[in-house]
Order: C-alpha cells, then sequence, then structure tokens
C-alpha cells in the first residue's frame, strides 16, 4: 500500500529516475519547455518550481550591490549556497545562471505556478501513452515584442 508515499514511481528505480528527472529540469531551463509524457510531466513540475524558487530566495544582484560588512559576507554566502543547491541537481553550467539571474527576475512577484501543462494527443505508435509539453509560464513573452505588436496594433 502506498500511505503517506510522495511523487510517482514510474516503473524505474529511484537511480534512474532522478537522473530522468535531472536531465528533464535541465533541458527545461535550457529551452523553456519539454514534451514528455504527463505523468513525467506533472512529478518534473516539483522539481522545477522548487529549483526556481531556490533561485528567488538567494539574493539578486542588485540587492548584493546595496549591502556592505557583515551583511554583505552572509548574503553572498546565502547566494553561493543556493547556487550550489541548484547547481547540484542540474546538469549544465548555462541552466544553473538561467535559474538564478533570469528565472529568479522574471518570478520574483509570482508567488508559485511557474509551469504549465499543455496536454497533447496520445502517442500512437507504441503505447497510445498520454503526451504533454510542461512550460515556463513567461518564458515566450518577452516584453519588448508585446510592446512593438501593441503599438503596431493602436496604429
Amino acid at each position: 500500500m502506498r500511505h503517506r508515499q510522495i511523487g510517482r514511481r514510474l516503473d524505474m528505480d529511484g537511480a534512474l529516475r532522478r537522473a530522468m528527472f535531472r536531465n528533464m529540469a535541465t533541458s527545461l531551463m535550457l529551452h523553456g519547455q519539454v514534451r514528455t509524457t504527463v505523468p513525467r510531466a506533472k512529478e518534473l513540475r516539483r522539481f522545477a518550481e522548487r529549483l526556481i524558487t531556490i533561485g528567488k530566495r538567494a539574493p539578486s544582484q542588485a540587492a548584493l550591490a546595496a549591502l556592505s560588512g557583515d551583511d554583505l559576507t552572509a548574503a553572498k554566502a546565502d547566494r553561493v549556497a543556493a547556487y550550489r543547491r541548484v547547481a547540484a541537481f542540474l546538469m549544465n553550467d548555462d541552466a544553473v545562471t538561467r535559474v538564478m539571474t533570469e528565472y529568479a527576475d522574471r518570478f520574483q512577484s509570482r508567488p508559485g505556478g511557474y509551469t504549465r501543462i499543455v496536454k497533447l494527443s496520445r502517442r500512437r505508435p507504441g503505447d497510445n501513452a498520454a503526451m504533454a509539453v510542461i512550460q515556463l509560464v513567461e518564458a515566450y513573452e518577452p516584453a519588448a515584442a508585446t510592446e512593438g505588436e501593441s503599438a503596431s496594433a493602436a496604429e
């Protein structure tokens, strides 16, 4: 019986499951979206949201510039610790940098829900599994493009 068990087994042992989610989370942070099965997407959401929250809670570079003395030392230590926690899970330095800078700034005002799961049609060859795309919520909404489009629409 699965009393109080957190997470899905997905018919894998723990090491394989962890490796798969590390790879998928890295791809999600680098590309903004990943196409996978629905149960895997739902499980990946837990890891991705946790990583972005760690990046958000770390002091930003702008906050570090405003500090001095012991406060600066403590804030730098907090930032390094958060960077290392994210780097321990993700498998690419570019993905870690994106989480700590770009995504932390982008989602600063959002209390959670950084990802969305869009269900696709079923995979026909093979097992007919339900497919989905998991994507970062604001990854495809650049501010410059929306301003340009709204200005041209107003004319």
